[in-house]
């Protein structure tokens, strides 16, 4: 009786289709998410080099949030994987909630890294805010990463690209939200630069408003999703129950990974190598470039890095508007779709280098928004039609090594590409724009999948 059960259990009924409500509230948290990321992404580098750190030293800062998602990523698909806590919530959602919950304490804490009296440049507020980039990052992966998974639990191949479509919507939206909140707080009224050393109320607010959408859309997630059983997971997968709870080894499974899992990862290396030196010098190649300051302390600085949030929120609409293209792009045609979209983003890059008028570099983060959209659309959807359900989420937790080495390997490079490179933030950009253009030809060497 039980090996007839066992063997119930692996016939694969498939996934059932899920109505749309569904697959917004599956998605819903990841908006908040995503503005504690872009927050994070678009003031860090103001926020540091407004405490005082140097510009060449900006690297070690920026190698704290990809460190940090290497590590605890495949950690949280790993156990997620084997955890069932119906109490809880299930199998992903408990991390959501945890995640959730120490990103909110941090946001509260990072923009404040200037405003405990320690010192202007000194070793304790650098050390401070390096801290709490680390933490908050640490949450916001766990925070982040059963959205990605419980797409891949829950929703079948045909609804994927939609799901997919829907988390790239709300991702977007929450950076545009997230982005422009410091330029919307100095026109209520709210400071935009603060004495030596203090990050400027306006910064400090975003973070704190960021905060409570956070925790409103995160809990909207938690308590409007169920996720499936073991039993009913393990039916609709074609797995056995045990399947999820064996093996998981990292490297074992790096061995049998799909081809695309290396092609795309190849692809991605370029695309996050060029998107890491954006968000590390684009307030002051901005501020340098347009309002002809290197001064983190002065009114032009802090006008820039208002306008570099501008920016990233018109990255985020073009990468709305240009997702909902790539979904109309046939499945045979989404290497044309990606690498398109890779070339066009390499164009913005290097136009940074070259505009000195704040209003036409919109034209070049238009451009930067369509590579960004493709890099959040196409990987995931290539990666997940070639996995079966077992150990799905450490398989997706691996993935995001194609994210954060990336990274990694950008911030240590700069210590010697900036002042090779004549320590100008703005020639960084020529550098970002030749990796992504190279990133765009290497598309030619996927071969998609469908089959685990």
């Amino acid at each position: 009786m039980e090996e007839q059960s066992a063997e119930a259990a692996t016939k694969k009924s498939g996934l059932p289709k899920l109505p749309a409500s569904t697959i917004w509230m599956i998605n819903f948290g990841f908006l908040g998410v995503q503005m504690a990321f872009t927050l994070q992404s678009s003031q860090m580098s103001r926020i540091f080099q407004t405490i005082g750190a140097d510009p060449n030293k900006l690297g070690w800062f920026f190698i704290l949030p990809p460190l940090a998602g290497l590590i605890v990523q495949p950690i949280i698909g790993y156990y997620s994987d084997r955890t069932w806590a119906p109490k809880l919530g299930g199998r992903r959602l408990p991390y959501l909630a945890l995640g959730t919950l120490i990103a909110i304490i941090v946001m509260c804490l990072l923009p404040n890294s200037g405003s405990f009296g320690f010192g202007y440049a000194s070793i304790t507020a650098l050390l401070f805010g390096a801290v709490t980039v680390a933490l908050l990052d640490v949450s916001s992966n766990i925070a982040m990463q059963p959205f990605k998974m419980m797409v891949g639990d829950m929703v079948n191949d045909k609804q994927k690209s939609y799901a997919y479509g829907i988390q790239s919507f709300l991702s977007n939206g929450g950076a545009v939200i997230a982005a422009i909140f410091p330029f919307l707080f100095t026109a209520f009224g709210i400071a935009n630069t603060a004495k030596k050393g203090v990050v400027p109320q306006s910064v400090v607010i975003s973070f704190y408003v960021g905060a409570v959408i956070l925790l409103f859309t995160s809990l909207l997630t938690i308590f409007k999703v169920h996720e499936y059983d073991p039993a009913t997971y393990a039916k609709y997968h074609g797995i056995s129950e045990e399947a999820n709870t064996t093996g998981g080894n990292w490297f074992a499974l790096l061995k049998k990974a799909p081809k695309v899992f290396w092609t795309v990862t190849l692809v991605q290396f370029f695309c996050w190598v060029a998107f890491q030196y954006l968000w590390t010098y684009s307030a002051g190649a901005i501020a340098h470039n347009v309002w002809n300051t290197t001064n983190a302390a002065s009114t032009g600085y802090q006008a820039a890095g208002n306008w570099y949030g501008v920016l990233a929120a018109v990255q985020s609409i073009a990468a709305v508007v240009w997702s909902y293209v790539l979904a109309k792009v046939p499945n045979n045609h989404h290497k044309l779709g990606y690498a398109l979209s890779l070339g066009l983003g390499a164009l913005g890059f290097l136009s940074v280098f070259f505009i000195h008028t704040q209003y036409t570099l919109v034209v070049s983060f238009i451009f930067v928004g369509m590579a960004w959209a493709a890099m959040n659309t196409y990987p995931l959807t290539m990666i997940t039609n070639a996995l079966s359900g077992e150990h799905m989420g450490t398989y997706l937790g691996l993935f995001n090594g194609s994210i954060c080495l990336p990274q990694i390997v950008a911030s240590l490079a700069s210590f010697g590409l900036f002042p090779l490179l004549g320590n100008a933030q703005e020639n960084m950009f020529l550098f970002a724009g030749i990796v992504m253009a190279i990133g765009a030809l290497s598309v030619g060497l996927i071969k998609e999948t469908y089959k685990a």
